[in-house]
């Protein structure tokens, strides 16, 4: 791996990796069984310089601001190379994002350059939000059909300057990228990341996770989410290993991915996760009464093994099918954005298959704090990465507070926005919202959102999230809590009574079974904590790109 401390900038970590892994393979595109594209760091350098000199010759420089709108793939990194090697700051957009919010967050980002394929093209080009982004300059299209109208865009693959490139030296202070939550909406919040964001950020994270020529991390979450620009980006790069993208992320695709390619690595969000672990305890339940027994005593045999810590080989070893499933090379599955049921995170750690499972936000970096696995904890957010300072601010009696961070991964604030950067850091410290504690072995422990913390009548604090812990595996494919009274039957903050909201399966319905397990569930609580009344829903929960509104 490079030594992060010696660079000042994004640009020149990677302007080395280059050089120094040429002959190593970066990136590998397939498209469901084809495989269409496979880059040496070499092949990436040819690919990306041209493309600094073509921005640079069209007027791009130190400070400018580029956009990219695209799906995952390598012309997505090719580009960001680009724009960081010309001295650029990168706006990475959510390619999922209607058009009218796109054209919103460009003209809040002031992009110059515009970079996305052609099928997002064609809807950014007819919406009515055009008209408000006028200080894009340039829009370059990535395969684009040889006669397409391009409504005055530019063909990426043609948008090449001639002679070499000159790298634009940037310092760790200044911005390296401007990134909007996924959840942006009215009002925009831009946070505007440092080079030493990036920076300190990798140091941390491959310290407990490293990367090495020869790993394979598998790109399945879109690379404008911080997580996998950092995993899936920037770690590997600067440590020579192969990042494989696919063109369809239809299951039986991603299946065969696991073991066609070996990988090492996959980042997911928990929705995901809980989806696969519900894939695989389906075929678990389909073995054979004889071979069910054999299997569920290998697996007791193998978590009695990694009771302490995980045992790759022993686990390959006791449960060679599962693993050969994923490939047989899996070391760890990433997962962020959101709260993990503990239940799912033990049942992968059973099988032998840890998962990385951490807490973080956009504006501290990617990840503050992280499970080290020594030893496993399902409930619990790990500890803070090295070079996190996290304190809980004004903690109750119970330990409770709001979770605060000072460290060089922390933002440099909300772009045009000084009075909400100077609500959320706070003498040096990101505010994050968020209440926990911590327990006696210095594990973090996650209760809630500051904003969703409901006050009983009584004077009593609840907060949702601990009361959907309680009904975790509900058998419903989708659930939540929240207050009634705060939106029906009229807005209100007191009277607040707790309402249970179902979305079941396809066909399913709310059976004597399913009430009696709710009943059940629901008596464990205390008082104040029990909800009042079931509502049913027959439509998918709001959510973001990634994740639950």
């Amino acid at each position: 791996m490079l030594d992060l401390s010696k660079y000042q900038s994004i640009g020149e970590a990677l302007r080395d990796a280059l050089d120094r892994y040429s002959n190593e393979v970066c990136l590998i595109e397939a498209d469901r069984q084809c495989e269409k594209e496979r880059l040496t760091y070499g092949d990436f350098k040819e690919r990306a310089h041209p493309l600094s000199k073509g921005l640079q010759d069209g007027g791009f420089s130190a400070g400018a601001r580029a956009s990219i709108i695209m799906t995952n793939q390598p012309k997505w990194l090719i580009s960001a190379y680009a724009i960081f090697f010309s001295g650029g700051v990168l706006v990475p957009l959510d390619y999922k994002l209607t058009p009218d919010e796109q054209w919103q967050l460009l003209k809040h980002s002031s992009a110059t350059v515009l970079i996305t394929e052609y099928p997002i093209w064609r809807q950014l080009s007819v919406s009515a939000g055009r008209a408000v982004a006028t200080s894009v300059q340039t829009v370059l299209v990535t395969e684009a059909p040889a006669n397409a109208d391009l409504a005055g865009a530019r063909r990426w693959e043609e948008h090449r300057g001639t002679g070499e490139a000159v790298f634009i030296a940037r310092e760790r202070r200044d911005t390296a990228c401007i990134v909007y939550s996924s959840g942006t909406g009215g009002r925009p919040k831009g946070c505007m990341m440092t080079h030493e964001n990036y920076l300190e950020q990798c140091v941390a994270l491959t310290s407990l996770y490293p990367f090495w020529p020869g790993v394979r991390y598998l790109s399945i979450l879109p690379t404008n989410h911080a997580i996998d620009f950092m995993v899936g980006f920037f770690g590997p790069f600067t440590c020579g290993a192969t990042v494989v993208h696919l063109r369809t992320l239809r299951p039986e695709y991603v299946r065969e991915a696991f073991p066609k390619y070996k990988i090492t690595y996959v980042s997911l969000v928990p929705l995901v996760l809980k989806n696969l672990q519900k894939g695989l305890q389906a075929r678990f339940d389909a073995l054979p009464p004889g071979k069910r027994k054999v299997f569920n005593a290998l697996v007791r045999i193998n978590k009695a093994l990694t009771k302490s810590q995980p045992r790759l080989g022993i686990s390959r070893r006791l449960l060679k099918q599962v693993h050969e499933a994923f490939g047989g090379e899996l070391r760890a599955i990433i997962v962020g954005g959101a709260f993990t049921e503990p239940q799912t995170l033990q049942f992968f750690y059973d099988l032998g298959i840890p998962v990385a499972n951490g807490y973080g936000l956009t504006e501290a970096g990617t990840a503050i704090t992280v499970n080290d696995l020594k030893p496993f904890r399902a409930d619990t957010v790990g500890k803070p990465l090295p070079g996190m300072e996290v304190r809980i601010v004004n903690p109750a009696v119970d330990g409770v507070g709001e979770v605060s961070v000072c460290s060089k991964t922390i933002t440099a604030g909300y772009l045009n926005e000084p009075e909400l950067t100077a609500e959320t850091i706070v003498d040096g410290r990101l505010l994050t919202g968020d209440l926990g504690r911590f327990d006696g072995a210095g594990h973090l422990q996650l209760t809630g959102r500051k904003k969703n913390m409901i006050v009983t009548e009584e004077g009593k604090n609840i907060y949702p999230e601990d009361i959907e812990a309680v009904f975790e595996s509900l058998s419903v494919k989708e659930f939540c809590v929240f207050a009634a009274n705060y939106i029906w039957p009229k807005p209100s903050n007191t009277g607040e009574k707790l309402v249970l909201v179902l979305h079941p399966e396809p066909g399913q319905q709310y059976s004597e079974e399913l009430r009696l397990d709710i009943n059940a569930r629901n008596n464990r609580l205390l008082n104040y904590k029990r909800v009042h009344g079931v509502v049913l829903l027959d439509e998918d929960f709001p959510r973001t790109a990634i994740l639950p509104l």
